[in-house]
């Protein structure tokens, strides 16, 4: 019997006896790095509400996303399994649902809406919307989208701020949408008379120019973006206003929700592109821009919490992370590079977001429940996103049916401070290839013909030293047990 068991064996009666939270938070910011708050150590971006979440629960040095790009890492945390099998990448503004619905498979919040819980999804979805050949309809409801994967309120951007639509959708359905002026959207050819970043720079934000051909199409609030877009404009979003909007919506929920049991996935889109923070928070980070939305991303996290108290809702397990690891640059001509000199957002690992490296997948992630997780603790178990389904559900008292959250492994006892060790092994992704941890021990596959890379972190945490010679047993054991995993 292995250590996790015989630990999980010892906790699992008082985890289960005890009475459920009344509130779940998972708050999950995008491409922020390990090293990008002051939480984590960076003085340069004073975060109070993430350090005062740290101070009250339990800091992680050694949690990961499965994949180091947005929509497969999200994908995977509320489904469960890994979102490689399907070959998931990064999805276009107007792509399809590719979430299971409810009926179709059992999804992390259709396992809170079981539990009792009320549940909603508000900030960044890019997750698609809709399903058939058909284009989408943004001029009508919807269907399937969150609702149907199981959230009974949603207040989401329907992909990133990058690209269009630039609108926001509650409950499937566009708001404040002037039905004279219907929306059109289409990736791949421009509109007649549309304004776009290349032929039309004079009317871009200094910050919202674009630095490659993909950010030059439709320029909306000053700024260019993937994909073109016409129509709509009574219901298009401010930038500086996103964080404010989704924010709002998100207390509201908390409000209206107050004596009820809530499930709340709420995503910003901090620090993702294009950076445009509202003027009360420009210069107020020692690295420009980029450090600027993250001081409003922690703004986002103290107003939440503010409101969880205000409403009730003390009795909270609140989950901070994010989706993959950080870029600093990346497609908008934004300084970012200029000011983030010298700054590594993944310290002391290496790599980033797109990548295969740590940097690219471990994350920052901050648990707190008052109560029942040790305070200004810090924790070095091996955890992965993907187990949140599983985790949350033993936590909640649910059963998950047996042909749900493949890949999800329940760890209680870790999330909430009781076991050091967490997870045996996980896999990671990015980069165009897989990686297996095995304690300090990490194999990154070769594609294309390349050896595969062994590396022990123990000594190595930047992955500079490739060991696969000297060790080949431990290498040709991890490959198997890769191509095991990857197989089932």
């Amino acid at each position: 019997m292995t250590k996790f068991m015989l630990t999980l064996l010892a906790t699992a009666m008082p985890l289960l006896a005890a009475e459920k939270p009344k509130a779940i938070v998972i708050f999950m910011a995008d491409d922020l790095g390990i090293y990008d708050t002051s939480a984590y150590g960076c003085d340069k971006v004073p975060c109070p509400n993430l350090q005062k979440l740290a101070d009250q629960g339990l800091t992680f040095t050694d949690a990961h996303s499965t994949h180091s790009v947005c929509t497969p890492s999200r994908c995977s945390l509320l489904t469960g399994q890994y979102a490689w099998r399907n070959k998931t990448t990064i999805l276009d503004g107007d792509a399809k649902l590719i979430l299971p619905t409810k009926q179709e498979r059992s999804t992390l919040p259709s396992l809170m809406q079981k539990a009792g819980y009320r549940t909603a999804a508000i900030g960044k979805w890019h997750l698609g919307l809709g399903r058939g050949t058909a284009p989408l309809d943004w001029n009508k409801h919807i269907t399937p989208g969150p609702a149907e994967v199981g959230f009974d309120y949603s207040f989401i951007m329907a992909a990133t701020a990058d690209r269009v639509p630039c609108v926001y959708l509650r409950n499937g359905s566009v708001v404040n949408l002037d039905p004279k002026d219907p929306i059109r959207i289409d990736y791949r050819k421009a509109f007649p008379g549309e304004m776009t970043g290349e032929e039309h720079p004079e009317m871009l934000k200094k910050w919202g120019r674009p630095a490659d051909h993909q950010h030059d199409k439709t320029i909306i609030d000053g700024i260019s973006r993937i994909g073109h877009m016409m129509g709509g404009t009574s219901a298009l979003w401010k930038d500086q206003d996103l964080a404010d909007d989704i924010t709002n919506e998100a207390v509201k929920f908390i409000k209206d929700s107050a004596g009820q049991p809530i499930f709340m996935y709420f995503c910003t889109n901090d620090i993702h592109v294009p950076r445009d923070p509202h003027k009360r928070f420009c210069g107020k980070s020692g690295l420009g821009i980029r450090g600027d939305v993250t001081v409003q991303m922690d703004d986002c996290l103290g107003r939440i919490r503010t409101a969880l108290t205000e409403n009730g809702y003390d009795d909270c397990l609140f989950i901070f992370t994010s989706d993959n690891g950080p870029v600093i640059s990346d497609g908008y001509l934004d300084n970012a590079d200029v000011d983030c000199q010298g700054h590594n957002a993944a310290a002391p690992y290496s790599g980033g977001k797109y990548g295969i490296q740590e940097g690219g997948t471990r994350m920052p992630f901050i648990v707190s429940w008052p109560g029942r997780v040790p305070a200004g603790q810090t924790s070095t178990a091996l955890l992965s996103q993907v187990d949140l389904a599983r985790t949350l559900s033993t936590i909640v008292g649910v059963e998950v049916p047996a042909d749900a959250l493949p890949d999800s492994q329940s760890h209680p006892a870790a999330l909430l401070g009781q076991d050091p060790v967490g997870r045996e092994e996980l896999v990671e992704c990015g980069g165009g290839t897989l990686a297996l941890r095995q304690g300090d021990w990490k194999l990154i596959r070769g594609r294309n013909g390349q050896p595969d890379r062994l590396y022990n972190l123990a000594n190595d945490i930047e992955e500079k030293l490739d060991v696969a010679a000297q060790h080949a047993d431990i290498a040709k054991s991890m490959r198997a047990r890769l191509n095991q995993i990857a197989e089932q």
